[in-house]
C-alpha cells in the first residue's frame, strides 16, 4: 500500500510498530476523541496521527493500516450492541493461526486481546461479559464478518474527509448472532462490583464511544 502523504518521520515510526503489542501500546498513548464540538468524525489514519486522538473505530482503522504496511491484512470487526449501548470496532490480527485484536477503548476490559482464539466467534465472545451498561444490562448482540479495508480506494489512509464509506460498509456487512434471543432475554445482570469496576475509565467525558 502506498504511503501517500505521510511524512518520512511518520512512515519510519509506523514501521517500528512491527508487532501487535507495539501497535496497541501506541494506541494507548493517544487521547480519546470525544467529538467534543458535537460533530461526528471518522478520521483517516493520517488525521489520527496528526491530531493525536481517536475513538474506537478510528483507532481500529489506524491499527489495520499499520498492519497493512507490515504486509498483513487490514481487517476490522464490529461488535454490535442493542439500542441501549454503543457498538465497538476492533482490528484483527492472527498469530500462528489464532486470532487476536487491537482496540482503542476508554474501558480496560474492551481493549487488547491476545492471539489465543481459534476463530472470530471465540474472539467476539471474549468481550461479552464485560460489555454492559451502567445498570448492569449485558448488551453485546452480534459480531460482524471481517472487513478488509483494502477493498476501498487507495487514498483512505490519508483522506482529508471522513471515512463514512468504511463506517457504512461495517453496518452492511454480514453479522452473526452472539446467542439465540431465548438465551439473551434471560441474562443475569452484572453485579454491583462488576458495575463499579466497569465505570473506571482512563479519560473522563459524559458520553463516548466504547
Amino acid at each position: 500500500m502506498k504511503y501517500l502523504n505521510f511524512s518520512k518521520e511518520e512512515i519510519a515510526f509506523m514501521k517500528k510498530l512491527n508487532t501487535p503489542k507495539k501497535v496497541q501500546d501506541f494506541l494507548d498513548t493517544i487521547a480519546i476523541n470525544f467529538e467534543e464540538d458535537g460533530i461526528d468524525t471518522l478520521k483517516s489514519p493520517l488525521s489520527v496521527i496528526r491530531t493525536n486522538n481517536a475513538h474506537c473505530i478510528e483507532g481500529a482503522i489506524l491499527a489495520a493500516y499499520i498492519f497493512s504496511i507490515q504486509g498483513k491484512p487490514a481487517l476490522l470487526m464490529n461488535l454490535k450492541s442493542n439500542k441501549k449501548d454503543f457498538d465497538h470496532t476492533i482490528a484483527l490480527f492472527k498469530d500462528k493461526g489464532y486470532f487476536g485484536a487491537i482496540s482503542k477503548s476508554n474501558h480496560y476490559s474492551l481493549r487488547y486481546r491476545e492471539p489465543v482464539y481459534k476463530n472470530i466467534r471465540e474472539l467476539a465472545l471474549s468481550y461479552f461479559h464485560e460489555y454492559f451498561t451502567d445498570d448492569g444490562e449485558k448488551t453485546l448482540r452480534k459480531y460482524s464478518a471481517p472487513l478488509n479495508l483494502n477493498i476501498f480506494e487507495d487514498d483512505w489512509p490519508t483522506a482529508e474527509e471522513n471515512l463514512w464509506g468504511i463506517g457504512e460498509e461495517l453496518q452492511e456487512i454480514k453479522y452473526y448472532d452472539i446467542a439465540p434471543k431465548s438465551i439473551l432475554k434471560n441474562l443475569r445482570k452484572a453485579d454491583k462490583i462488576e458495575i463499579e469496576v466497569g465505570k473506571i475509565t482512563e479519560h473522563k467525558k459524559k458520553q463516548y464511544f466504547k
